[in-house]
């Protein structure tokens, strides 16, 4: 396959960006998203360019490191990780616009790959669990309704890649965090917390400068795990039973 591609060039946060394009040849349909970019990258450092940074780890879409807007679209065209993506979904000749996640939560640090730290402050604000299990208990001595342990195993599934702050007008991190705060709020480990759990993970995603949700819904279509905006109703729901009001 011949690709044109054109991709996202920043030197780091407060540098300006631009876009630079690069023609390749001879690209695999079976290959990866990211492998089409380590082509790029061997091509770029064979004539002495500096190659593209992007994030990545796993590359089998458990991680959720990578992150790419292809297209337009968080993740490409399917609703998958960049690293699942393969480039039999693009045509020969095709041109691909390759960007960084775009959110004032999430400074570009370089090229493609953005600062997600964002995430990791609203988990430590409240994504935890104070009981002290000590070992394992027996799988059958704390009894889960297997409605709650479902959807506890839903939510638990979010990867934090970020791709419904890139996918929302608002630049809201509504989903992940009602999928951190109903996973722990749906088990019986994480009731003690219950309350000031969902007070302080909002009042740190506000702090962070994600943006507010309005129910749009582009945030469960471009997830690479399909959680559904249901959880930002548990959500809502939770943040009244806790006392607080906005």
């Amino acid at each position: 396959m011949k690709i044109n591609l054109e991709y996202w060039r920043q030197a780091g946060p407060t540098d300006e960006g631009h876009f630079e394009t690069h023609t390749l040849n001879d690209v695999d349909e079976t290959a990866s998203f990211l492998e089409m970019l380590d082509q790029l990258n061997e091509e770029l450092f064979a004539e002495g360019k500096e190659p593209v940074a992007f994030d990545s780890d796993c590359r089998e879409g458990i991680c959720g490191m990578c992150g790419l807007v292809i297209n337009g679209d968080p993740h490409g065209p399917q609703q998958t990780t960049t690293c699942q993506l393969h480039m039999r979904h693009f045509k020969d000749g095709d041109t691909i616009t390759v960007e960084p996640w775009r959110s004032a939560a999430f400074p570009v640090l370089r090229d493609l790959v953005v600062d997600r730290t964002a995430f990791d402050r609203i988990i430590q604000a409240g994504g935890y669990i104070s009981v002290n299990t000590g070992a394992a208990p027996d799988a059958h001595s704390v009894p889960v309704r297997k409605e709650a342990a479902d959807m506890a195993f839903e939510a638990a599934a979010c990867i934090g890649c970020g791709a419904c702050v890139a996918a929302c007008p608002n630049g809201s991190a509504m989903l992940f965090t009602s999928a951190k705060v109903v996973h722990l709020g749906l088990l019986p480990q994480g009731k003690p917390e219950r309350k000031s759990r969902v007070q302080n993970m909002l009042a740190q995603h506000d702090a962070e400068g994600f943006g507010g949700c309005t129910n749009i819904g582009a945030c469960q279509d471009a997830c690479p795990k399909g959680i559904s905006i249901e959880f930002i109703s548990r959500l809502n729901r939770e943040f009244l039973r806790s006392g607080r009001v906005k």
